[in-house]
Parts: C-alpha cells; sequence; structure tokens
C-alpha cells in the first residue's frame, strides 16, 4: 500500500495545481475501468487535471500528494490502455522546474514511482503501439527508474523534424547537427566503442527481464548486433542508475525495434534512435563527447572522453557521421572573448577587461538572480538590484559589488521582475515582481518599503517596466503569464488602468520612449507576437493609440518574438525583438517597419532570449544578446554589423547595462563585465 494523503486532510488546502475533488473523480473512473477491465471515460478527466500539475515545464506540488493516488488506480488497468499515462508522468519527473517534495509526501511520492515503473514496462511490452509511442514510452520507463537519459523524452523529434541540437558539458555551447535523423543504413560507431553496461544489478525486483527476453539480436539486421546486446544487458542488470546513457540509448532503441508497429518502420526508427550512441565534436571548445551528454545535462563533474577512433563524417551532416555542422559555427577568432576567473580574455590572450563579481555578505541571501534593476540618481552611487529564488532584494553599488543594504526581505516567493521608477518629483523607486503576484516598491537608497509586498495576481508578476504619460506622471507596468496587463500609480498602488485586451498570455514587456514625456508599452506573448499600446490612454481598444510592428514582415521572417528591449540611440529610439533560436531585428516604433538586417542565429544562441542594450559614453549603440542558462553572449553593434561573442562560465539569467557596464545575473549571483576595452 502507497503512503498516500487522505483526500479530506486539510493538507491539500496548501497544494498548487489541483483539489482533492479533482483527484477524486478520476479515482473513481478510474476504479469502474478497472472493475469492467477497462474504459475511457477518465482520460478526458485526466488530460485536464495534468494539465494543473504540469503546466509549461512547470510541475504543480500538488503532483507529489496526487499521484500516489493516481499511480495506484492506474496500475490496475489493462496495460495497453494506460500507455499515454505512463508517458505524461515520464515527462512530469523530467520536467525543467520541478520544487522538492515536501518532506511529507516523499515516501508516497517515491513509492508511486516506483510502482509506475513497474506498471509502465507491462505497458510497453503488452501494448502494440506506434514506434514513436513505443519510444517515448521507453524513454518514460527510463526516467521512472531514475535516469538521467529520460530528460530526452523533451528532445524526441516530431514528425518531419530532422536536427539534431546537442550542448557542449563544458563550455555551454549549441551544436545544432542538420538532417541527424534521415537515414541511418549504418551503425554510428564500431562496436568496439560500445560502452559496458554498469556492473551494478538492481536487487529490488525489477521489472526489466521480460524486456531483456524480448530484444533479439538479429531485430536490427546485420552490423546492428553488438548494439542489441548492449540493450539486453542493461535490461537484465534491471536499467540500473549507473548505466552509461549511450547503453541507455541502445535500450530504448531497442524497444522500438522488437515491440513498435508497423515492424518495418518501427525498424527504421529504431536505427535513427540508435545513432544516438554516436559522439560529436564541440565547434567552440573542439572536444569530443558521446551525444548522450549532449542531450542530457552531464552528472556533476563530467569529463570530456577520450577522442574515438571513428569514421570521418558524413559530409552532410547526417546521423551516421555526427560531426557538428551548425551555421554559424566558425567566426574570426579576434571577435571571440572567453572568461577566465575575473578576467575577460580575447582569442589571442590580451586582456578586455576586468569583471566584477558582487558580494553576498550574507551567505545564501542573493543566490541565483532571476531579475535585475539599474538604479541610478544624480548625486547618488548608481545601485543593482537583484532578485531571485530567496525572495529577498538586494542592491549593490556598481562601482565596487557591495551590498550597500542588508537584503530587502519581504516577499514570500520568488522574485521574477523588477524595473526602476523616477518620479517626476526627482526620488527614484524601485519595484519587484514575486512568482505568487505580490508587487512591493521600495526606496533603494534607504532600504525601506514604499509598499509592502501586496496582492496575489494567478501566474506571477512575471514582467514590468515604467511608463511616463504627457501629463507628467510615471505609471508601473506589470504583466502575468496569464495575460494581464496593469497600470498603477505606484505611490497609491491603485490600478488606474489595464493594457492587453485581448488577454494574450504576456512573456515580456519594455517601455518604449517616444518623446521626453511619453511612453508607449511593448510586449511579446507566448504565441511569438509582438502588442504595442500607449498607457495615456484609456481605452486599450482603440485602434489607432500606438503603430503595431509590420505583420507581414514579422511573418515573412519567421520571427517568432520570446522577448522585447527598447534600444536607445543618439538619434533616435528603436524596438528591438528577439526569437528563442537567437535571431533579433530593430523596428522603427513610429512606422512599425523593420530596421536593417538585424542579428541572425548562430550556434549557441537557441533558447529563451535575453537582450539589453546601451550606449556608453556616446560610443556606439551596443545590443546584448544571450540565451537563458547557455553562457554564451553576443555583443552587436548595429550602427557597423560588428558582433563580439563571449564565453562564460556561469549560466546568465537575465541581463541590464549602467554605463559601459554589463551586468549579468546568473544562477549564482551576479558578476559585471566592460562593454568595450578598458
Amino acid at each position: 500500500m502507497i503512503p498516500k494523503v487522505p483526500l479530506d486532510s486539510p493538507r491539500w488546502h496548501g497544494l498548487d495545481g489541483v483539489k482533492a475533488e479533482e483527484v477524486q473523480v478520476l479515482l473513481e473512473q478510474l476504479t469502474s475501468a478497472g472493475a469492467i477491465g477497462g474504459g475511457d471515460a477518465w482520460r478526458r478527466t485526466w488530460t485536464d487535471l495534468s494539465s494543473g500539475l504540469l503546466d509549461d515545464g512547470v510541475v504543480a506540488d500538488g503532483a507529489y500528494a496526487a499521484l500516489p493516488h493516481l499511480v495506484e488506480a492506474a496500475a490496475v488497468l489493462p496495460p495497453e490502455q494506460t500507455v499515454d499515462f505512463w508517458v505524461d508522468l515520464g515527462f512530469l519527473v523530467t520536467a525543467d522546474y520541478r520544487p522538492p517534495v515536501p518532506a511529507d509526501l516523499e515516501a508516497g511520492f517515491g513509492a508511486a514511482v516506483r510502482l509506475a515503473e513497474r506498471a509502465a514496462a507491462r505497458s510497453l511490452l503488452a501494448a502494440d503501439v506506434p514506434g514513436p509511442v513505443c519510444a517515448r514510452l521507453a524513454l518514460s520507463c527510463v526516467a521512472l527508474a531514475g535516469l538521467l537519459m529520460g530528460e530526452v523524452l523533451w528532445q524526441f523529434p516530431e514528425e518531419g523534424e530532422s536536427e539534431l541540437l546537442l550542448s557542449c558539458p563544458a563550455c555551454g555551447s549549441d551544436t545544432e547537427i542538420p538532417d541527424f535523423y534521415v537515414g541511418a543504413a549504418r551503425p554510428p560507431l564500431d562496436a568496439s566503442l560500445l560502452p559496458e553496461p554498469s556492473s551494478h544489478v538492481r536487487q529490488d525486483g525489477h521489472p526489466w527481464s521480460e524486456a531483456a527476453a524480448a530484444l533479439r539480436e538479429e531485430a536490427l539486421g546485420e552490423g546492428w548486433e553488438p548494439f542489441l546486446r548492449v540493450a539486453r544487458d542493461v535490461a537484465a542488470q534491471g536499467v540500473s542508475p549507473e548505466t552509461p546513457g549511450q547503453a541507455v540509448l541502445c535500450l530504448v532503441a531497442g524497444i522500438v525495434a522488437v515491440r513498435g508497429t508497423p515492424q518495418r518502420a518501427a525498424g527504421e526508427l529504431a536505427r535513427r534512435l540508435m545513432s544516438l550512441t554516436g559522439h560529436f565534436d564541440c565547434w567552440d571548445c573542439e572536444r569530443t563527447w558521446t551525444i548522450a551528454d549532449g542531450l542530457a545535462e552531464s552528472p556533476e563533474g563530467a569529463l570530456s572522453p577520450h577522442r574515438p577512433d571513428r569514421a570521418p563524417a558524413d559530409s552532410d551532416g547526417s546521423a551516421a557521421g555526427a560531426q557538428s555542422a551548425a551555421a554559424g559555427g566558425t567566426s574570426q577568432a579576434a571577435t571571440r572573448f572567453r572568461q577566465e576567473q575575473n578576467a575577460v580574455i580575447a582569442a589571442d590572450g590580451t586582456l578586455w577587461g576586468r569583471m566584477s563579481v558582487f558580494s553576498d555578505s550574507l551567505p545564501g541571501s542573493s543566490g541565483g538572480v532571476d531579475a535585475l534593476a539599474v538604479v541610478s540618481r544624480p548625486g547618488r552611487p548608481t545601485l543593482v538590484a537583484g532578485g531571485g529564488d530567496k525572495g529577498v532584494v538586494c542592491l549593490w553599488d556598481v562601482t565596487d559589488g557591495r551590498l550597500v543594504h542588508d537584503p530587502l526581505p519581504g516577499h514570500p516567493d520568488a522574485v521574477r521582475s523588477m524595473t526602476p521608477l523616477p518620479l517626476p518629483d526627482g526620488r527614484v523607486l524601485l519595484a519587484s515582481g514575486g512568482d505568487s503576484g505580490t508587487i512591493a516598491v521600495w526606496d533603494p537608497f534607504t532600504g525601506q518599503p514604499v509598499r509592502e509586498p501586496a496582492g496575489d495576481w494567478p501566474g506571477g508578476v512575471t514582467a514590468m517596466c515604467t511608463a511616463v504619460v504627457p501629463d507628467g506622471g510615471t505609471l508601473l507596468v506589470t504583466a502575468t503569464p496569464r495575460g494581464t496587463v496593469r497600470v498603477w500609480e505606484p505611490d497609491s498602488g491603485e490600478c488606474v488602468r489595464r493594457l492587453n485586451p485581448y488577454g494574450s498570455p504576456i512573456r515580456s514587456i519594455t517601455a518604449v520612449p517616444i518623446s521626453a514625456d511619453h511612453t508607449l508599452i511593448a510586449a511579446s506573448d507566448t504565441a511569438g507576437r509582438v502588442h504595442v499600446w500607449d498607457p495615456a490612454v484609456d481605452d486599450p481598444w482603440e485602434s489607432c493609440a500606438a503603430v503595431q510592428l509590420d505583420a507581414r514582415a514579422l511573418a515573412g521572417a519567421d520571427h517568432q518574438v520570446a522577448a522585447v528591449e527598447a534600444v536607445l540611440t543618439p538619434d533616435r529610439t528603436m524596438l528591438a525583438t528577439a526569437d528563442g533560436l537567437g535571431v533579433v531585428m530593430l523596428w522603427d516604433p513610429a512606422t512599425g517597419a523593420p530596421v536593417g538586417d538585424g542579428l541572425p542565429s548562430s550556434t549557441g544562441t537557441a533558447g529563451p532570449p535575453l537582450i539589453t542594450a546601451a550606449t556608453p559614453h556616446g560610443g556606439r549603440t551596443v545590443l546584448v544578446a544571450g540565451a537563458r542558462h547557455g553562457h554564451r553572449l553576443r555583443l552587436w553593434e548595429p550602427e557597423t554589423g560588428a558582433v563580439r561573442h563571449i564565453a562564460l562560465e556561469v549560466s546568465p539569467t537575465c541581463l541590464a547595462t549602467a554605463g559601459a557596464d554589463l551586468i549579468v545575473g546568473h544562477d549564482r549571483g551576479v558578476l559585471s563585465l566592460p562593454l568595450t576595452r578598458q
């Protein structure tokens, strides 16, 4: 019996993403299906409920209470009827953002995962499903067994996709291999280079013995027998946590070969998946890795393997040779820089400038930083504000990285957004937004709250900026991923109007100055569209209030915008937009037309985009672009087209500029580096 939270327990009231009543309804449907040996009534209920348990890659903590109930009920259904349930569970246990399991739910959730592995393995062998579904189910079984390679679920190619994106475990650069999944006529490496399965055999009565018996060496034809032997050995040993990633991928491909349908198509898919056991060369650091290392986050302390002896890569970059052939993989050495401790070093070994690592005088007070703001006021030092998962706001002096106050508490959850608020009376305040929808306003120079964190807006306040309207007022604009965009009076906290009449979920917003006393608000939504609003207009439906970006130009460029940023140049203001591939485009807010050619994507630029801009000391405008957690930044001068690449040892999470300095929030804190050579 799995330990479970009783459905009438008050414990459910403090959990996100699910209600006890919803679990009860699904349990009754699953129990009914089990009593009659099947039935589909529960599927729609599960689809609705699971969207709350896993929302956009984020696991709700309610999942840890709900799944022990649901897994126990689903495990007794006919195994061929629960394939989708176990696949969904695989996605949940490998999601990017999984909060820690609460201590009182650990035993029940752990037991549910172990039971789920057994039930999913039964479905794997009993169900006749198409090859791609079989592959996802096999990866889910691997994930439920606790293996890192289960994360490949999120990268499994959709029908028609052929490229493969890998991340270097050493430098974090992305390598894209085009046409990787196009054909796999021969094995990707010599059989002698296949890894030995782990010598550790699971002793807990594992559910993989039948899979081992089903893995026939001849299933993929001549030349593939050694790969099937590795797959069989992995299964026979119970898919232990110590199994190398390459060997796990042999198992997944082997299962598809013997259980996927139709047999011919499943065999072709299995050969393509078996190609994932090969190697790739990182275009940036020029080290060789197994593809398995590039697919899943590498374990702590992973080292580059000895360069294997293997056939040269095919010139077309296909799976047989698995060499990186990504666009943008080469560029002039003079434009590349790297971090060495607290220095930025050019490719020729010369010093570009010194980094400043911001202090953390109270250990653990800053941690990872997800939001930054720069606060400046005449006669006062320029401050950098940062906040993240700790729920506190830290303020540093930009000149030396010293904390100027004790961290400011108040948010009951993570800080996700910040903006400075320069007011007409000369004061400069700081606003911060939290994960549960709280908004706080601070005096950054005294460290005192102007308004304590308040509010409870569903989805959190994930973006904010400052608007100036012609009547002389300064307003705070906040946005949530559920589409609510509000305009506030900073001192009183009164909501004076709303924007975003269509309610599109918002990812990013920025204030775009069109005169000294008037800004527009630009926003990107989760569908990749851009909206422009005038906060001075009472009616957000008024169609002529602001010029929208040229929809034809956006569509023609296939530019799915994920981030927006105002770019102030010496002679005009532009709007920058960035997408998840690393493409950055510039726009004229007066006409909505694109400006110039933009910054194309490059190897290592894919991911949730980060952008900021500055014009250092009367020089050329510099736009900085990167990807969240990507290790690499590009410094682009739109006027000349010059691009500099900086490889960091940290993983950026947010960017800002202060004069001639770039401020980088990352997974361990904050640092600054010069935008121009010192």
